[in-house]
Formats: C-alpha cells, sequence, structure tokens
C-alpha cells in the first residue's frame, strides 16, 4: 500500500467500524493514566499500553486521533509536528493520541499497522482507519474536518476545553431504521443491524446510506471471529494458494479493516484478473462491496475500477 493514501476510509452518517480492530488484548494492561502532553498542543499526549484504554475513552467525548510512529523515524516526528499544530487550530474538539509503535507494539499491532507512520482515528471507541505517512497539511485537515462530521452525526460533540461545538446542532437525527441498525452494532448485534438496512433498502432502494452500512455491517459479520491467530493463518493460506478464493477474500477483508485498503483491492483485482466463472464473479462481488465500505467518491476506489476493467476487459 502507498504510504501516502488519498483519502479517509471514514463511515458514513451514523455508522461506525464496529470490531475492526481488536484492542481487547490491550484492556487487561490499561490501567495507569495517560502520559502529559509532549508540549506541542494541549490536546495531544504520549500513549502507551498502559494508558491506551484511559486514552480511548475520550472518543466517547470527542474524535480521537492516534499516531502511530517511531522515536527513530524523522517522517513520523514531522506529521506529529503538523498534527499537534492542527489539534491547536480544533481547540479541543479533537484530541491526538501520539504512539511509539516501537515501545508499544501491541497498539500498532492491534491495528494491523503495515508502515510507520500510520494514522487512525477512534469514534465512541470505534476505529476509523485515515492514512498512511506525512500527507501535506491541507490533506489532513480535509480528513479531520470530516471525521468531526462523522463524530457529530454519531453524538460525540464534546470539546475538551469545554466550548459548545457549533456542529452538534447541526447533526440530524437518524432515521428510525438507520438508528435501530446503529444500536444493534453498538450491541454487537449485527444480524438484527443487518436486518434494518435490508429494510430500510426495501423500502428506499436509492437510500445510500442504507447501503454502505449494509456493505460495512457484511464486513463486520466476516471479520468480527476473527482472532489474531485465525488472522494470521488465513494470511498464511492465502500466501500459500494464490487459487485459494475463499483465503483471498478473507485477507482482502482484514486488510480493509486494518487500513490497507489498496492492498485489499489489489489483492482482488489480481484474482479476478487470474481467473473465471464462479470465484471471478464472487470476487467481483466483494470488490464492489468494499468500494461502498470504503466510499465511491475515494480515489483509491476511482483507481481501483480502472484497474478493475483492464481486469475483466
Amino acid at each position: 500500500m502507498s504510504q501516502n493514501s488519498s483519502m479517509p476510509a471514514v463511515p458514513p452518517s451514523g455508522l461506525n467500524l464496529r470490531g475492526a480492530v481488536d484492542l481487547s488484548a490491550l484492556k487487561s494492561r490499561a490501567t495507569a493514566p495517560a502520559a502529559a502532553a509532549g508540549g506541542g498542543s494541549p490536546y495531544a499526549v504520549d500513549v502507551n499500553e498502559q494508558s491506551f484504554q484511559e486514552f480511548v475513552g475520550l472518543s466517547q467525548k470527542v474524535p480521537v486521533v492516534v499516531s502511530l510512529g517511531s522515536g527513530r523515524s524523522n517522517q513520523s516526528a514531522v506529521l506529529n509536528g503538523v498534527l499537534e499544530k492542527l489539534m491547536n487550530d480544533y481547540a479541543g474538539r479533537i484530541a491526538l493520541g501520539r504512539v511509539d509503535a516501537d515501545t508499544s507494539p501491541g497498539i500498532a499491532q492491534a491495528f494491523s499497522v503495515a508502515a510507520i507512520p500510520t494514522v487512525v482515528a477512534l469514534i465512541n471507541g470505534q476505529p476509523v482507519p485515515l492514512f498512511e505517512g506525512d500527507l501535506p497539511e491541507e490533506q489532513i485537515k480535509s480528513f479531520l474536518d470530516e471525521l468531526l462530521k462523522v463524530a457529530a452525526t454519531n453524538g460525540v460533540t464534546g470539546n475538551l476545553g469545554g466550548a459548545p461545538d457549533p456542529a452538534a446542532a447541526e447533526a440530524p437525527p437518524l432515521p428510525p431504521l438507520h438508528q435501530a441498525a446503529f444500536d444493534a452494532i453498538e450491541a454487537g448485534d449485527f444480524a438484527t443491524a443487518q436486518a434494518s438496512y435490508e429494510k430500510a433498502l426495501a423500502e428506499k432502494p436509492n437510500d445510500v446510506d442504507a447501503k454502505v452500512g449494509l456493505a460495512q455491517v457484511h464486513l463486520m459479520r466476516r471479520t468480527a471471529e476473527l482472532d489474531s491467530t485465525q488472522a494470521a493463518a488465513v494470511r498464511t493460506r492465502a500466501a500459500g494458494d494464490p487459487d485459494d478464493a475463499e483465503a483471498q477474500l478473507a485477507v482482502a477483508d482484514l486488510d480493509v479493516t486494518g487500513g490497507h485498503v489498496e492492498d485489499a483491492f489489489a489483492r482482488l483485482v489480481k484474482f479476478i484478473s487470474l481467473h473465471f466463472g464462479p470465484e471471478r464473479e464472487t470476487a467481483r462481488l466483494r470488490l464492489l462491496e468494499l468500494y461502498e465500505v470504503v466510499g465511491t467518491s475515494d480515489p483509491r476506489v476511482s483507481a481501483s475500477r480502472q484497474a478493475l476493467a483492464r481486469a475483466l476487459f
């Protein structure tokens, strides 16, 4: 995957990527308070495996950004400097946690980090992959602006400095079936969430948010039961047998939930280019569904659609 992804995989209105990464392994070690800010911003803290869960708790009040870098990486230092400046600009509406992946490998592993630096966000404890690499400040700001919109739609509208968030008044209520799906996702009841979105689509076939929500719930159901050992096993299967359609699809799912969107798309496009018959069509439909999860306006989707067209024709 390129280290300079151009758009964040941010859920649409009312949706989370619940279960996208397994943070449970860190919970038992999360007993110490968060470290003091490093001086760049009062809204930025250094986070380790002991303080991580406490930091995640902030995401119930404001969206939090987790910058996973390395003390040995100048690129990480540059990126953190930009993020700290932006935290000051947002004045408490977003919090930043700086993680050194060298000393806190468990956090990096939980997010399936493949490159340093990597930036993810959390809303209500649920992960939202953003990007890899040190992008230009303007591009990062656009990601964070969108993150605030998603947070407001999910009812996360606080301010660490106590000032009111004007976006709170702008967040419209969700349609009843969407709210039912959202509540079911929060409860881990993906079957009910799926049924709610399916009913919404039956009533209104052009309901874009319901279509995307259904795609995300499908992804959650497929990945929710995989622990780290099972995920490693399926990756080994896929690496050892390029013709194993089930393994290739499963790894693509894992890559999207881990934020490695381009890797997932490239994997499925390659499979489609080399296979024919039912397996090819299954992979094509899965790829189209993953496009919905990431967002059809995302440039990574546009680029993959072009690659898919070449593979098909």
